[in-house]
């Protein structure tokens, strides 16, 4: 075949394509709505942001005192939004009801009011109240769980929140007018507070406030009617006084088989005052009860044990450690060590043995225990007050074998030592406060002797003479200034 016989090439697909794409656009455009019927000729709300007025100072004001921010339209909404070249004619309504017909409280006001919310409390004051915890109040004020345990953290040396009780009241007080918590007040009482401050990584330390105040003394005495400790209340003491007293004397008498109804006491305590007003603190000053034939008397010396009469003590000495051998000190009392666990710069209020788990802790001395707990810091723990002015404290226990209330005896087995609370290892952490201050018991002087030192014989002779002289008034309760000597 010759090529001018060739059947000539027609693109068929390119063909068939221009005629599909013909076919769409066309019924495209036939279908195409024209913009004016999407505009409805209707009465339409919008925006005053969105209008022209040449009238905007004569809109009305709604019954808030504030300008009403929509405008009713009589036009329609593709005009509503022309250019500023083509600018509707806006109408707007104005309320019908006279505002003289209005009660005065519901007159609107042409006044400009703010709707700014009053600035944040720069401190806020909570009362404790029966069942408040730490926990719950900073989540009332919003105050964030991340504060809360950096003012653990602060408090695990000394404590003092574990015991929050109703009346004790907390300050919270706030960076400028924001929610920052800059510093958290304890305040237990006018001669006791707490200060936990910011520092400036963010976290906590604390400062404690104490004042001595003035001391009153007051004679409380009355007659036995079965039970000494009911008896006492009757006549004015306090639960924590009552028991106080029976713990004095519980070496030197029982209580249970030796008292006899119509056996009599008389007892001398000191109330703590700040500017006139009780803090109420106070402390058992001396003690006689009288059963028949026999006397037995008590009185609280300058070193903060109990003395009979003659000078002999009426608890057993203490001890300097609460273990029953020796073990190494893995860390001392000071007042600026660097936390091993935090690096920061803090008190460590005691002395730290480094005790395997389970190593037996024996209680230094006779006393009652005060306090048993469990902190995140601080681990399990038990306080112990020993009469007077004495109370110690062992922390990260592993088991805890007494109970709040119960009175223990020098060289008493009260827990095994442990790990619990923040710890870098097994060890037992132990405190001494003398006077609410916690003290170096690897230094500090304590009560190791059975009776007054020969050098102090004279001061003791001259308290004893002050407080019988009270001890056998029969009038009311005597008020006598108290004067207490330092023990040197």
């Amino acid at each position: 075949m010759s090529a001018s016989e060739q059947t000539p090439y027609i693109p068929y697909k390119h063909i068939a394509l221009i005629i599909i794409l013909s076919i769409i656009a066309l019924v495209l455009w036939l279908y195409t709505p024209q913009a004016d019927s999407l505009v409805e000729e209707s009465t339409r709300v919008i925006p005053l942001d969105l209008a022209v007025t040449k009238n905007h100072d004569q809109v009305p004001v709604n019954e808030l005192g504030v300008s009403p921010k929509v405008a009713v339209l009589n036009t329609p909404v593709s005009e509503a939004i022309a250019p500023a070249t083509t600018q509707p004619t806006i109408k707007t309504q104005a309320p019908t009801v006279a505002t003289s017909s209005l009660p005065e409280q519901a007159q609107p006001t042409l006044q400009n009011q703010s709707n700014e919310l009053p600035p944040k409390q720069k401190e806020d004051k909570v009362v404790i109240q029966g069942g408040d915890t730490l926990s719950t109040l900073f989540d009332s004020y919003d105050l964030g769980q991340t504060a809360l345990r950096y003012i653990l953290s602060a408090d695990e040396s000394l404590l003092a929140l574990e015991t929050l009780r109703p009346g004790q009241i907390l300050y919270f007080r706030y960076k400028g007018d924001t929610t920052y918590l800059q510093e958290m007040e304890l305040y237990k009482h006018p001669g006791y507070r707490v200060l936990y401050q910011r520092t400036e990584d963010g976290a906590f330390n604390y400062k404690t406030i104490i004042k001595e105040g003035q001391w009153r003394s007051e004679r409380v005495s009355g007659s036995i009617e079965g039970v000494f400790y009911l008896s006492a209340q009757r006549a004015g003491l306090t639960e924590v006084e009552a028991a106080t007293v029976t713990r004095i004397f519980q070496d030197q008498l029982d209580f249970a088989r030796a008292i006899r109804k119509g056996d009599t006491f008389q007892i001398v305590r000191s109330v703590q005052t700040i500017d006139g007003k009780p803090t109420g603190q106070t402390r058992i000053e001396s003690a006689r009860i009288q059963r028949r034939a026999f006397e037995h008397t008590a009185f609280l010396f300058d070193d903060g044990r109990y003395y009979d009469k003659q000078g002999r003590s009426l608890a057993r000495a203490f001890t300097r450690t609460p273990l029953s051998k020796n073990y190494r000190i893995s860390s001392r009392f000071n007042p600026r060590r660097v936390h091993p666990v935090t690096g920061r710069v803090g008190p460590h209020n005691g002395t730290d043995f480094a005790t395997p788990t389970g190593t037996k802790v024996l209680s230094t001395g006779d006393g009652v225990v005060s306090r048993v707990g469990n902190h995140p810091f601080a681990g399990r723990y038990i306080d112990i007050q020993h009469g007077g002015q004495y109370k110690t404290r062992y922390l990260h226990l592993h088991r805890v074998y007494v109970r709040r209330g119960e009175s223990v005896s020098r060289g008493q087995t009260i827990a095994l030592s442990g790990n619990t609370g923040r710890s870098t290892g097994p060890h037992l952490h132990f405190e001494l406060h003398i006077n609410g201050r916690p003290v170096d018991p690897m230094k500090a002087k304590i009560p190791i002797s059975r009776s007054v030192p020969k050098k102090h014989k004279l001061a003791f002779a001259e308290k004893v003479q002050q407080q019988t002289r009270i001890l056998d008034a029969v009038n009311k309760p005597t008020k006598v200034a108290s004067n207490q000597r330092k023990y040197n």
